[in-house]
């Protein structure tokens, strides 16, 4: 049984857990597997990996620190008064985590009627089933990677990982025969070294399988493998966020959309007219993964650039963003 839990600073300011000022409120409760010693995975970009120099509280540039598990419970249960609409758990891979995962699912179950989101490595069904029957609503396998070869850098064999592409493919379609097509998502990490292009095919390949897409800008964080590598370009990243959101909702795809020699968006399959209505409505710029997910300045200061909006764009940033895209 879980006796710790880590609580993003952001949750823990919400749940009255820390005093912490923030400038946007989570609209979801996201809570980490806690663990004494670091991740059995090495994934180049993360903080938790087994080669990370990186403080062991850190998740991408936002800072986790652990709380007892029942004193969460407690704050959860008040979460909805507090403005939370749901449980996000992520896991870390160690030896049990399973049995420490399906704890921590069931206690918030039993705590709170928030829908639970779980994001967790390839495991198998068994395991998967007994997350859903402790109460997960949810399950993410995160890719991260827009390509195999991108992937086996940065979470298999080329930076020493257990990870293998052809296993997350397996244990997304595992998911989606237990939790059904639309509960089931994954992460794309831009800016690993991929093309506009590769991201994506990448993108319409999950949604033609039934499985969501949540965005993520890659961050740099010291003690990473990746710490000198640089941020994404912030226009070709809201290049990504269009595509993305026009495949969700099916306003266009990949086949319709075209790409330079550099693998660059240089048509979405829509008119300019009919992109800069959907632009100005600042939804395709919002974070997206999970329903009611904000993940406040996961990827970003608060000062900005925001790459994604935990709150809906102002006129001003809009037609900012709606310039970069080459729409004014």
């Amino acid at each position: 049984m879980a006796v710790r839990i880590r609580v993003s600073t952001g949750t823990a300011s919400v749940l009255g857990l820390d005093s912490i000022a923030v400038m946007a409120k989570p609209t979801t409760a996201y809570l980490m597997l806690y663990h004494e010693g670091r991740c059995l995975a090495n994934c180049a970009f993360c903080p938790q990996a087994a080669s990370s120099r990186a403080g062991e509280h850190m998740l991408s540039r936002v800072t986790w620190p652990p709380y007892e598990f029942e004193r969460v419970l407690e704050a959860l249960g008040s979460a909805r008064a507090k403005g939370l609409r749901r449980a996000c758990v992520q896991a870390l891979l160690y030896p049990r985590f399973m049995a420490d995962l399906k704890a921590v699912v069931s206690g918030i179950s039993r705590a709170c009627d928030l829908p639970i989101s779980v994001s967790v490595q390839p495991i198998s069904a068994e395991s998967m089933l007994a997350l859903r029957k402790a109460g997960a609503e949810r399950i993410s396998i995160p890719v991260d990677a827009a390509t195999p070869a991108i992937f086996d850098a940065v979470k298999g064999r080329g930076c020493g990982g257990p990870y293998r592409w052809d296993g997350h493919m397996r244990a997304l379609r595992r998911a989606l025969s237990i939790f059904g097509p639309g509960h089931v998502g994954t992460h794309l990490i831009v800016g690993l070294g991929e093309a506009e292009r590769g991201a994506v095919r990448f993108i319409q390949g999950m949604y033609d399988m039934g499985v969501y897409v949540g965005l993520f800008a890659f961050t740099p964080v010291r003690g990473t493998r990746l710490e000198d590598w640089p941020r994404p370009d912030l226009a070709s990243y809201r290049r990504v966020q269009l595509a993305r959101f026009l495949i969700a909702e099916g306003l266009s795809d990949y086949g319709a959309m075209g790409f330079d020699s550099g693998g660059r968006i240089v048509d979405f399959g829509l008119s300019k007219e009919e992109l800069l209505e959907i632009a100005m409505t600042g939804e395709p710029f919002l974070t997206s993964g999970c329903p009611d997910c904000n993940r406040p300045y996961y990827n970003e200061r608060p000062s900005g650039p925001l790459y994604n909006y935990p709150f809906k764009p102002g006129k001003e940033e809009l037609e900012a963003i709606a310039a970069q895209l080459g729409l004014l």
